[in-house]
């Protein structure tokens, strides 16, 4: 989708639809009463003329009248502003709930990852995530100002009782309208150009007073510095914006001083040329004033609309198309199971706002049923991989496929749906411990049995035994009665959450062991060794049998080189029945790791080098191949003898 924003008047008239399709009947009552409320107000002008005119005409009778009216004009003023004021604050508290969540759903159906790594769409949402909260400004703002054009169209229409030309006061007031909506506008722009140093200024208070930055900030010293570094930050971005703020503030000036010499001069015209009777005298100089008080009301309106509200409502509006640009094409679901696998054909990416290739003319076959060792040095490409097969990126160039169906035209809540795993930069999900792993299964959260399963799978039974509710404890020590977890306590819940989904088309294991111990680490490769074997079986037996004992009979030869996982797998299956080891499902282990004695139990291992593919194949063919892999896995060997 464009990058650009939408146009603000189509991006206000959404947000105005939002509101009333979710309060019709406030929204006409809030209108009518707005529209009430404005005329007896603007009528003063004209009861101070009647009035006048009565009392030099010694009419005592309709001098009282006018008092009369004035002063009836006077409470429905008052009572139609508390009728109006209450009924739209009851909209507005309504309609915020309404527009918190509709934001908050937008960024939930963000199926991909762009809008978090790129710079230019985080300064835009950071600017959002500061106006969310007064979008419902927006709805009160525009009532104001019709209620002020309402008053500002009659008393043009008292002026002109009294000379057409008067009419002329509201060209004069154009100036002060552009200058308004314009100001705003070069405002918000300059604040979204410099919304980094924001951001940066906003980190560096977070990391300066938030406890997971703590000891290293005190054990380094460097508190003062931070300190320094968020003033430099937020002087970046505040030194623009006050000079443009100047800039700004002096065309207003010109604007309203066109607009004064012409409302002296509509004075001086009456007065002066018209010979007017005390009456209109006294007409033109309430109305005019009353003009002047109703633009420069309208104009801040306005000038609110264009800046905060108006803004707020194009990047809202850019949301919702943003979202909406994830569900355009696709029209597929993914498959029940997997046959053939997933294909990578000529796949290239690049991150936007970067020409350099993460992935370059990737081509791949990842064969159903089987398990993926991803390799390779840092910066390889093997994360970008798995974001892309998580579809959490559309590739730049070339095409995967899904047992030949177009991965970019799956929906991507569908695809996740089949697909599970861990990740090595988890998140702390900081609730129950039941349901910090159920997460991982929305639809079992509270299915305790499949959580067990989970924790069992990810060998985090250790971590629920020391809590003192066990699954029912909270996570997290900043919670009533929570319990803080080790860095490594927390990635066995994050493991078991990855778990919780039985039979994923995809699993995902990317670097899941770099936080445990050794002794943890062989318990998680029986586990995977389990995944492995659930997802293989399928495939295995579906090999012609002279390939099958090949392999077995390779398999025996190898198994004393063969490391801890290799060993466990094909312990498992001579002790698993036959009957327990069917129905796969043709699954795809995919295992990102820096650890050699992990890989070498995959049935096929990919190297990366440069964000190209290095090579591919087992890991004896690899290292009878004595290419990249065979000098890596060497060295690694080597350090650890």
């Amino acid at each position: 989708m464009s990058s650009e924003l939408p146009p603000g008047l189509s991006s206000m008239w959404r947000l105005c639809r939002l509101g009333y399709s979710h309060q019709p009947r406030l929204v006409w009552l809030v209108l009518v009463l707005t529209v009430l409320r404005a005329v007896p107000d603007a009528l003063f002008a004209l009861w101070l003329k009647l009035l006048a005119d009565a009392a030099l005409a010694h009419r005592g009778s309709t001098a009282l009248v006018v008092v009369g009216l004035m002063a009836a004009s006077a409470t429905m003023t008052w009572f139609l502003d508390v009728l109006q004021t209450r009924f739209t604050r009851r909209f507005r508290d309504r309609v915020t709930v309404a527009l918190e969540s509709h934001v908050a759903n937008l960024q939930a159906r963000v199926t991909g990852l762009e809008h978090q790594e790129r710079q230019d769409y985080l300064d835009r949402l950071a600017v959002l995530r500061n106006q969310v909260f007064v979008l419902d400004h927006m709805y009160a703002s525009l009532l104001n100002t019709l209620s002020w054009i309402v008053r500002v169209g009659v008393t043009t229409l008292l002026l002109a009782s009294i000379s057409p030309l008067l009419i002329l006061l509201l060209v004069f007031a154009i100036p002060t309208v552009v200058s308004s909506t314009w100001r705003p506008a070069v405002e918000r722009r300059v604040e979204e150009q410099n919304a980094q140093y924001a951001r940066l200024a906003a980190h560096l208070f977070q990391t300066t007073t938030s406890p997971a930055a703590g000891k290293e900030v005190r054990v380094a010293g460097i508190g003062a510095d931070l300190v320094r570094r968020r003033q430099l930050a937020w002087a970046r971005w505040y030194a623009p914006i006050a000079r443009t703020r100047w800039t700004t503030a002096a065309s207003h000036v010109v604007a309203w001083a066109i607009f004064g010499l012409a409302y002296v001069a509509a004075v001086v015209y009456v007065a002066a040329a018209l010979h007017a009777p005390v009456g209109s005298a006294l007409l033109i100089l309430a109305a005019g004033v009353r003009l002047s008080s109703y633009v420069s009301a309208t104009i801040g309106e306005l000038g609110f609309l264009r800046g905060i509200w108006l803004d707020g409502a194009q990047r809202l509006a850019w949301l919702e198309d943003y979202a909406a640009s994830f569900t355009a094409a696709v029209d597929l679901a993914p498959p029940d199971r997997l046959t053939d696998g997933i294909r990578l054909e000529h796949v290239s990416f690049s991150y936007p706002g970067t020409e350099r290739l993460a992935l370059d003319d990737l081509s791949l076959h990842l064969p159903a049923g089987s398990v993926i060792a991803v390799v390779g040095e840092n910066g390889a490409g093997k994360s970008t991989l798995v974001k892309l097969l998580s579809k959490m990126y559309e590739p730049t160039a070339g095409a995967i496929t899904v047992d030949g169906r177009p991965l970019g035209r799956i929906a991507a809540p569908a695809w996740r749906d089949r697909l599970a795993g861990a990740f090595q930069d988890f998140f702390r999900f900081e609730f129950t411990a039941q349901h910090s792993v159920g997460l991982g299964d929305l639809p079992r959260l509270d299915d305790e049995s499949a959580v067990v399963a989970a924790i069992g799978k990810a060998g985090a039974d250790d971590v629920v035994e020391r809590l003192p509710d066990g699954l029912g404890s909270q996570l997290g020590a900043t919670w009533p009665e929570g319990q803080e977890l080790s860095y490594g306590q927390w990635q066995k819940v994050a493991l078991a959450r990855g778990y919780m989904r039985d039979e994923p088309l995809l699993m995902v294991l990317d670097e899941p062991t770099a936080a445990l111990d050794a002794e943890t680490e062989h318990q998680l490769f029986e586990s995977y060794a389990r995944i492995a074997r659930r997802h293989g079986e399928e495939e295995e037996r579906r090999r012609p049998r002279a390939e099958r004992a090949f392999r077995a009979q390779s398999s025996a030869t190898d198994d004393e080189r063969a490391g801890p996982f290799a060993r466990a797998r094909d312990a498992e299956r001579r002790s698993t029945p036959e009957s327990a080891r069917t129905g796969g499902g043709g699954g795809i282990t995919i295992l990102v790791s820096h650890r050699f004695s992990t890989v070498r139990m995959a049935d096929l291992i990919v190297v990366l080098d440069g964000s190209r593919l290095a090579e591919v194949g087992s890991h004896d063919e690899l290292m009878r191949a004595g290419g990249p892999y065979s000098e890596l896995y060497r060295i690694q060997a080597a350090s650890y003898r």
